[in-house]
């Protein structure tokens, strides 16, 4: 997850943490698999893993015998990437600037990143750049102000949501995807959704972060944020919790 953002991130270690967490839930591998496939990944191809994080795909797509770079503009989380898999290419770079030559990859991959860049359109000409002619582009992510979370408190919950969202560089980047791509000159641009629907309590920890980020706004105050969050462990412990979260995946040709 590359960060290149004004707004304040959470420490490496945190972050590496959330990325674990969010590979381990249910429907992850499945949208990892679905974005190599629409890369057409396979053998003798090459693709580069923009903000890969922790270097899973980057490993996953070696798996498959892709020629892959991850690319992160993190020390950290380069370090972390080497550390899980030495034999892979991980670069400390940013989605602006990345350190491959002109037309020499097939495939660039983008997951949960374009909503933390202040200019999604100067990283989709640095894409353009890289990219060998016909080569494939998908973007993959959630738009941080469509989550559906079941509260007591309707109002309240649309409140937290959006202050949370309002703490990211481009909260509807992913609503933007395909209208960025279009404007990016990519053509046979496809967009899917698909939603993770979640009842137990293991989106608890979202949600509190997200109360609590909002709670540090002041756009909520403590009073409120520490009863939404008791209702939402009390929904969770009655088997009431309930959180549907759509994740945006789209995909697109580089100009011939």
């Amino acid at each position: 997850m590359t960060r290149e953002t004004e707004k304040a991130s959470p420490p490496a270690d945190e972050l590496v943490a959330r990325l674990d967490a969010a590979d381990r839930l249910p429907g992850s591998e499945a949208l990892r698999v679905l974005s190599y496939e629409l890369l057409g990944a396979g053998p003798r191809t090459s693709v580069v893993d923009v903000g890969c994080g922790a270097g899973r795909a980057v490993a996953e797509l070696a798996e498959r015998g892709v020629r892959a770079v991850g690319v992160d503009p993190s020390e950290r989380m380069v370090a972390v990437a080497r550390g899980r898999w030495p034999g892979a290419d991980f670069r400390m770079a940013g989605a602006y600037g990345l350190p491959l030559p002109d037309s020499s990859v097939d495939g660039y991959r983008a997951d949960k990143v374009f909503h933390e860049l202040v200019e999604p359109e100067r990283a989709l000409a640095e894409a353009r750049r890289v990219l060998a002619p016909g080569g494939r582009i998908v973007l993959a992510g959630q738009d941080w102000d469509t989550l559906v979370i079941d509260s007591d408190d309707p109002a309240l919950t649309r409140a937290i949501v959006r202050a949370r969202a309002d703490l990211t560089a481009d909260p509807r980047a992913a609503r933007r995807y395909r209208n960025l791509l279009l404007d990016g000159r990519f053509s046979e641009v496809t967009v899917e959704v698909h939603t993770g629907v979640f009842t137990g309590s293991a989106m608890l920890l979202l949600l509190t972060g997200l109360a609590e980020a909002a709670c540090r706004t002041g756009a909520v105050t403590r009073e409120r944020t520490d009863g939404w969050i008791a209702e939402q462990r009390a929904r969770a412990e009655a088997d009431r919790f309930f959180l549907a979260l759509p994740m945006f995946v789209a995909a697109a040709t580089a100009p011939e």
